[in-house]
């Protein structure tokens, strides 16, 4: 084969045995794969990119190049997730695939074995050249210490979190919410944050002068809401600095000062309990499977009997051997290290274990596979200002992070779920109303 393009084409060929999904266009202008007008290409703008691919087949190859600006696309970025989305996902290239650990390594040694991907992968490196540059500078550095201490936590929110808050406020858009919008048709985004924010409020029956803990505060939107307009004195903890920085700005730029305090804490550190009520949206995610059941008991600790918690998590599908899981490779490195998205299942029986009484589960899958899509059109319409404000690879990072999501999604690969769970007294009252999925006023009455 005397072109590029060809290469790569016929090596995932090999791999996966099946065509090519997308069309590639390589460095030296040679194109393989399906052809057809409008059809989204997968553009190789630097041979760089073959070495990754190289040693990281699969998705990590490709992501490591796509931060780096070696790969690219030319037409609809879904388009090009959706397409590859059945082989690097469904067939074990990427994290999570299914099957057991062991049988996707069997299947990975087989196809090693098989002399056509040996002479196509002989074929490719001839033309990459030596071994592959250095991950991206984007990726997280060097982790030190046991996975989920609160030195490593903390290191590992700074990362996700702590890229701007300038770089958040267009793309995330006024609310800066970076967690799953609750829509109704035809809302904007904006509007859909402020119903989430409301309903995080109303289904733990935030009321007039209650005390709430809200977990993973954010920059801020649940607290000033719970004290807006539900009369609650709120405490907000959080890891990252940049987010408090933010929030307490909105919080004196509101004049509740005296209602909402907003701290740098870790939830094992927080102490002044009991509260009436708890929120946790988007925090669980980084508490990590070794210490789900201490993260239900800290906050079960924290709350008042009869006090309720809504804690507003991602979730992954279970796997049908749990401890084969592993996080998908690029997020691990790029976007979210360390993170450990459960099942639902898990969640509830950690919940129940700690003494919690689960009340409801409301799974809003739906609802996240339309917010990030907003996020990467706010995204896209801002590229420039986005990549000024950050990086031009930290920028590749959340384009791609935030598309995949939306497809995973929508695929049901994972999923989002809010739970209300009570401490519920010795005597058993819960407090609960009879019909508790109308959360029509702050009692659910």
């Amino acid at each position: 084969m005397s072109d590029a393009a060809s290469r790569p084409a016929a090596l995932a060929e090999d791999l996966w045995g099946v065509p090519l999904p997308v069309r590639i266009r390589a460095w030296d202008g040679s194109g393989a794969g399906p052809p057809g007008p409008g059809a989204p290409v997968l553009v190789i703008r630097d041979r760089r990119a073959l070495r990754r691919l190289a040693r990281w087949p699969g998705e990590l190859g490709l992501a490591r190049g796509w931060v780096a600006g070696e790969v690219d696309v030319e037409g609809d970025l879904y388009g090009v997730l959706d397409r590859l989305a059945g082989l690097l996902w469904e067939r074990g290239t990427g994290g999570g695939a299914p099957g057991s650990r062991r049988a996707r390594a069997a299947r990975a040694l087989r196809t090693a074995r098989d002399p056509r991907v040996r002479a196509a992968a002989r074929d490719l490196l001839r033309l990459a050249g030596p071994w592959p540059p250095a991950p991206p500078a984007e990726e997280v550095g060097r982790r030190s210490g046991p996975l989920h201490t609160r030195l490593r936590d903390r290191a590992a929110v700074s990362h996700h979190h702590d890229v701007g808050n300038d770089f958040h406020e267009p793309v995330l858009g006024p609310s800066t919410v970076y967690s799953c919008a609750y829509r109704s048709e035809g809302a904007t985004l904006e509007d859909a944050q402020r119903d989430k924010v409301e309903l995080v409020c109303r289904k733990p029956a935030v009321r007039e002068g209650d005390r709430l803990l809200d977990v993973g505060c954010g920059r801020g939107s649940t607290a000033l809401h719970a004290a807006r307009h539900h009369g609650a004195a709120v405490v907000g903890v959080t890891l990252s600095s940049e987010q408090a920085a933010y929030a307490r700005k909105r919080v004196a730029d509101e004049g509740l000062t005296g209602r909402v305090e907003i701290r740098v804490q870790d939830y094992r550190d927080v102490h002044d309990g009991p509260y009436d009520a708890i929120s946790s949206v988007g925090m669980a995610e980084h508490v990590g499977a070794v210490r789900y059941r201490e993260y239900a008991d800290v906050l079960h600790g924290l709350l008042k009997p009869g006090g309720r918690l809504l804690d507003h998590r991602i979730a992954r599908r279970p796997e049908p051997r749990e401890e084969a899981y592993r996080i998908d490779p690029f997020i691990d490195a790029c976007v979210f290290p360390d993170g450990e998205p459960a099942p639902i299942g898990r969640t509830t029986a950690a919940l129940e274990e700690a003494g919690f009484e689960v009340r409801d589960v409301e799974a809003i899958r739906e609802h996240h596979a339309l917010t990030p899509r907003r996020w990467v059109a706010n995204l896209e319409e801002r590229r420039d200002e986005a990549v000024r404000l950050i990086s031009p690879g930290r920028a590749r990072v959340w384009r791609l992070y935030t598309a995949a999501s939306a497809l995973a999604f929508e695929r049901n690969r994972i999923g989002v779920d809010q739970v209300l769970a009570v401490r519920t007294p010795e005597g058993g009252a819960s407090g609960m109303p009879l019909r508790s999925r109308i959360w029509s006023g702050a009692d659910g009455s």
